[in-house]
């Protein structure tokens, strides 16, 4: 039974199907992992035990029936603590929601629940997901699986490191500069970021608006794709097939590159020389209009990030780690003719992007340019915390400005993700791509 612990959610689903896993087996295999293992509180903020067993004993019997809803019918998963459960904490890691609980479930816990997953409980998260570190103390800060003195990469700290010590089939995080991304990259899982607008944000606790986006954190692409229809309700994209083959990606160079460590140069580097022979087509590109519109981060994301959190923060703003509070109140900066006019240029930026990059099948780049950082000299060392930080989402937020879906797949070099930027509304197709690049780099 602890091999369950590390297969993959498909894996476990196709066990289900078979009649070789019960699903409340399951269940309980997982919640007594969470429950003795060492890292438990610093990784979970709520482990939601009836519930599980409950949806765990309706999946028992829809698989006796021959009625399962999907795939991943049975198979345990987590939930990033902005996502509403009802009658369970949704504090979205801040103790300025302490003891907030909800009447009702977000809607993609809804369509999922519908979908037949059974829900472990809630993951720890960066305070109101304002981070890509991951460290956060006013609640906890999960460990990265690779480095258990670094932080995991954020804000969905606690859904990567769920997932990576074995402690859920697969995680649900969002992402509004990166934080699915992050975290999976610097966990060697498979993180999607959706495009914005396509899944449901009622009941997530918003950061940004218009780029909250929600995603699954997994073991593999076929788990991404198959957690995706989940939270839409729908059937998952046919990977079938998938090949790298005559396909033509660019390699990113301005922007992506700047200020690239050593290793996760040298790991993107082998992977795309493992792509290549897996008979892709790979060109350099510059989009310099791509400068200009990461220089629009600022008023973009801080602006209405402060705008919806501004009353709650300002009575409260003791509360709050300082860092972030900092953070946040840089939104006081900027004026609403600032704001529209950010907005204007960064529409001019992306569709200078989609011109530069129609004919390519995704543009590639690494999908962080450091490796975890020290979580102990963060809480120590000013200047360091806000280079990291900068530094983990400068990647990432590329595919949030340019409005894109985006994919990271473990290199096979730890901590270091390859990221695949997709056009908008290309999740299925950015999957199979995904599907066929993962055999490449096994």
């Amino acid at each position: 039974m602890h091999d369950w612990l590390t297969m993959t959610a498909c894996d476990l689903g196709r066990g289900i199907g078979m009649g070789q896993i019960d699903p409340v087996e399951l269940t309980e295999t997982y919640l007594v992992a969470i429950d003795e293992h060492p890292y438990r509180d610093r990784i979970y903020a709520r482990v939601t035990h009836d519930r599980a067993r409950a949806e765990a004993q309706a999946a028992q019997e829809r698989a006796r029936l021959g009625l399962r809803r999907s795939l991943l019918d049975g198979v345990p998963i987590s939930w990033k603590d902005l996502f509403d459960t009802a009658g369970s904490g949704t504090e979205a890691g801040s103790a300025l929601l302490k003891g907030r609980v909800p009447e009702a479930d977000a809607q993609v816990v809804r369509n999922a629940t519908a979908m037949g997953t059974v829900c472990l409980g809630k993951t720890h998260m960066s305070e109101l997901a304002f981070s890509g570190l991951g460290l956060n103390p006013v609640t906890a800060t999960p460990p990265c699986v690779n480095d258990e003195d670094a932080v995991p990469g954020g804000s969905s700290s606690g859904a990567g490191a769920s997932v990576a010590w074995g402690l859920a089939a697969g995680g649900i995080g969002s992402d509004t500069g990166g934080s699915v991304r992050i975290p999976s990259a610097w966990n060697d899982l498979v993180g999607l970021k959706t495009t914005a607008g396509r899944i449901s944000l009622e009941g997530v606790v918003p950061l940004c608006l218009k780029f909250d986006t929600v995603g699954p954190l997994t073991r593999s692409v076929e788990d991404a794709a198959h957690m995706l229809a989940v939270l839409e309700g729908t059937a998952p994209a046919d990977l079938r097939g998938a090949s790298l083959q005559g396909r033509r990606f660019a390699d990113l160079q301005n922007v992506a590159k700047d200020d690239l460590r050593d290793e996760p140069g040298k790991a993107y580097d082998d992977a795309l020389a493992r792509m290549k022979e897996a008979g892709a087509e790979i060109v350099p590109l510059d989009v310099p209009e791509l400068n200009e519109a990461m220089t629009l981060s600022g008023v973009l994301y801080t602006t209405e990030a402060y705008g919806l959190w501004r009353d709650v923060i300002e009575a409260n703003p003791e509360a709050m780690y300082p860092e972030i509070l900092e953070r946040f109140r840089m939104g006081k900066e900027y004026t609403g003719p600032d704001y529209v006019a950010a907005w204007s240029k960064l529409m001019a930026c992306r569709r200078a992007w989609d011109a530069a990059t129609a004919g390519f099948d995704a543009v590639l780049a690494p999908t962080a340019p450091i490796l975890p950082p020290n979580l102990d000299r963060l809480l120590n060392d000013h200047d360091y915390y806000v280079t990291e930080n900068l530094l983990a989402l400068r990647n990432t937020r590329i595919g949030n400005l340019m409005g894109l879906a985006a994919l990271t797949l473990p290199t096979g070099t730890p901590g270091c993700g390859l990221m695949m930027l997709g056009y908008p509304g290309s999740e299925e197709a950015l999957l199979r791509l995904g599907s066929a690049a993962e055999t490449a780099l096994a």
